[in-house]
């Protein structure tokens, strides 16, 4: 999942939880902590033989957090990252016109056109792999492939050109 707090975004994940002990990576970096959670909202956490007690205020809707350390308040948005990669291909497939791009990282599963191809609005282009699914890129108008960009097994970074195409004009 994706947090923010204030400017900085964190990639964390869960990795276990057994009891009090929870192993997560926060940006890919392993983290170990022991955490007891009361029923006022508040918590103690143990990290590196050092304690934290933190008082957590829970937002509207579940996703946000006022979080008290001390003499420090941090707000802290949880983002749902299936969401965000949804609406993220939506917008992708809407903004759709002489290319597809990738919305985040992924992989490229396959290619099942080639160079030249004629396309038909709905056709696949490219399929890609994010968060453990698989998601077809199709194009939105009639075109011709013009050049593929990736291949087969490729890793692809957020908004990389994949495929180019060309648009065709529909005659009135």
């Amino acid at each position: 999942m994706e947090i923010h707090i204030g400017d900085r975004v964190a990639d964390v994940t869960l990795v276990s939880k057994e009891g009090n002990k929870v192993q997560l990576t926060i940006d890919g970096k392993p983290i170990e902590v022991d955490i007891v959670m009361a029923e006022n909202g508040n918590c103690s956490i143990l990290h590196n033989g050092n304690s934290f007690n933190a008082g957590l205020v829970r937002g509207e809707g579940g996703k946000n957090y006022d979080v008290n350390i001390l003499s420090r308040s941090f707000h802290v948005d949880i983002v749902d990252t299936q969401a965000k990669y949804l609406h993220m291909k939506r917008g992708a497939d809407e903004r759709q016109d002489n290319k597809i791009v990738a919305p985040m990282p992924g992989k490229v599963v396959s290619i099942p056109v080639k160079v030249n191809d004629r396309l038909n609005a709905g056709d696949i282009v490219v399929v890609l792999e994010a968060m453990k699914m698989q998601s077809n890129y199709k194009v939105s108008a009639d075109c011709v492939v013009r050049n593929i960009l990736v291949s087969e097994g490729e890793s692809v970074n957020a908004n990389q050109v994949l495929v180019e195409l060309e648009v065709l004009k529909v005659e009135e």
